[in-house]
């Protein structure tokens, strides 16, 4: 799981007794290895995300393609995935997207994502910081039109959920 203090509040609600292992960017290499391992000695492993759909945007990914590789068996039971949960909820088209995921933040490929969504005709999903939201705002108004509409989202299938949906320009505003 991400972080065990918050898995382990899930765990206990629904009194389960497990060992939890801290799984997230900074260490996902390392851990793979120990948990492949574990698999191929017959355990059964759960990754747990803390929000939203494991796998997507997320160190995941890199675990399910190494257990594959290594001919073990994945199943996913999912769960809310902040991309489809914000696309639904903004009524912007939902009938063709692009998800791209965390924009790059060095300049020359986040000028080639900017441009990617600037020119693609249909729904772009697109995570972000909080902490650089108004900085891709502002960057995505050099280049989008400032009255495309948007859709902002934030604590998705949380407590704290928060929506604004409106033109770039006033969103940023």
């Amino acid at each position: 799981c991400e972080d065990t203090r918050r898995t382990r509040i899930l765990l206990n609600v629904l009194k389960i007794k497990n060992k939890l292992i801290s799984f997230n960017k900074l260490n996902s290499r390392v851990k793979t290895t120990f948990i492949i391992n574990e698999l191929k000695k017959g355990q059964t492993i759960a990754l747990v995300s803390d929000a939203g759909m494991p796998l997507i945007s997320d160190p995941g990914e890199y675990l399910v393609k190494e257990a594959l590789v290594n001919n073990l068996e994945v199943i996913c039971s999912p769960g809310p995935c902040a991309a489809l949960t914000a696309l639904v909820s903004s009524g912007i088209d939902s009938s063709k997207f692009q998800f791209i995921g965390f924009i790059p933040k060095k300049n020359v490929e986040r000028e080639t994502y900017l441009k990617m969504i600037a020119k693609c005709k249909t729904t772009t999903i697109v995570y972000e910081s909080p902490k650089r939201i108004n900085l891709f705002l502002k960057d995505l108004g050099k280049y989008c039109k400032k009255t495309r509409i948007i859709h902002v989202a934030k604590e998705l299938t949380k407590r704290h959920e928060k929506h604004w949906r409106g033109s770039l320009e006033n969103i940023y505003k």
